[in-house]
């Protein structure tokens, strides 16, 4: 991992799951690595939705998906830390890959409230991707 995710990890346990720049929205990832089968810890912003939360694979705006999209398609079914009532808990979810409309009324939802992430797909040159997050 990086000493980057370690220090929001760190950040956001030692918090009870609030970061200065996500503040609540930040999810811990809890994913298995597609070819390595090891863990893999990494923090992404997470939109609470109804019953889950929608991440972006935007890696930054980079041409291409960040490894974590490929670990989510190998092996959909992991835990996520999340805040919950001032507390760190940690959930089972299953991530889903939203396409077409579902991807379309997703990505409105994302921009309207986090509008980097639309500088991010014009930076990118690529449609991001949308997982949503459902508790399992």
């Amino acid at each position: 991992m990086s000493s980057w995710n370690d220090r929001v990890i760190e950040e956001f346990r030692t918090n009870h799951g609030v970061t200065e720049r996500w503040g609540k929205n930040l999810v811990v990832m809890h994913t298995t690595g597609a070819k390595s089968g090891e863990e893999r810890l990494t923090p992404v912003m997470g939109l609470r939705v109804d019953d889950g939360w929608l991440i972006v694979a935007s890696k930054g705006g980079a041409p291409r998906n960040p490894s974590w999209y490929y670990n989510l398609l190998a092996h959909p079914a992991f835990d996520v830390e999340v805040h919950v009532d001032g507390e760190v808990a940690t959930v089972a979810v299953t991530a889903r890959e939203l396409t077409g409309a579902e991807h379309d009324e997703a990505w409105q939802r994302i921009i309207s409230r986090r509008p980097y992430f639309a500088d991010y797909q014009d930076k990118a040159g690529r449609i991001l991707p949308l997982f949503k997050l459902e508790r399992s």
